[in-house]
């Protein structure tokens, strides 16, 4: 009976312990699809790499933003689903499945009160950086750009860091040539202020731990 109690009581705090990861989870998505929607994509500035993608999209197709936001974020994670381990990209797509539809509800029912574009800008990499933090405390990605970064830096042997940087510089530059050139500045602030904050939340209060489960040709 001692057995059983015991084993009632772990189910339960094991089942706490998963509604607590999945609301966090949600809540991350929800708060930098937030401020993709109503702060940074009004004004055309790219959070990521996938973002400037999705703006190019709605640019010259008008594809909706959480629609081109999911594809691309998507297509980059397919590149690295053979490195990723089950809970990872399973959690990684409800991620980004969650983010774009608040970024299309969110885009769609409300305004910024703030009516500026740099406090918009201030606003929205806030927010965005609030989201990823929260995200990253429970080992997820917010998108799938950082992973094929991560796969090509592992097959070619670069630094998965500058190989990012250039990743999301590239796209920058292209949406800045097809929109407006003020693009990159706003992309390169965003950029900044929102990987602050990340650094700030999540450094000062979580431990250095792997943010994914990482697959070697060992463990396959």
């Amino acid at each position: 009976m001692l057995v059983n109690l015991l084993s009632s009581r772990t189910k339960a705090y094991l089942f706490r312990r998963s509604c607590l990861k999945a609301s966090l989870i949600i809540a991350g998505s929800v708060i930098q699809g937030f401020g993709m929607g109503v702060f940074l994509f009004p004004h055309a500035i790219p959070p990521g790499g996938a973002g400037g993608l999705a703006l190019l999209l709605n640019h010259w197709f008008s594809f909706p933003m959480s629609i081109g936001f999911w594809l691309m974020n998507f297509l980059f994670l397919l590149t690295a689903i053979p490195f990723l381990g089950t809970v990872s990209t399973v959690g990684t797509i409800g991620v980004i499945t969650t983010t774009s539809v608040s970024v299309n509800i969110f885009g769609v029912y409300f305004n910024s009160p703030l009516g500026n574009v740099w406090f918009d800008l201030l606003a929205g990499s806030v927010l965005l950086g609030i989201g990823i933090a929260v995200l990253l405390t429970q080992r997820f990605s917010n998108g799938g750009i950082g992973f094929a970064a991560l796969a090509l830096s592992r097959q070619k042997h670069f630094d998965p860091g500058k190989t990012l940087f250039w990743m999301n510089g590239a796209i920058f530059i292209l949406t800045a040539c097809v929109i407006d050139w003020m693009i990159i500045i706003q992309a390169l602030l965003c950029q900044w202020i929102s990987t602050s904050i990340v650094s700030w939340l999540y450094s000062t209060s979580f431990p250095a731990r792997p943010l994914y489960a990482w697959r070697g040709k060992r463990d396959r």
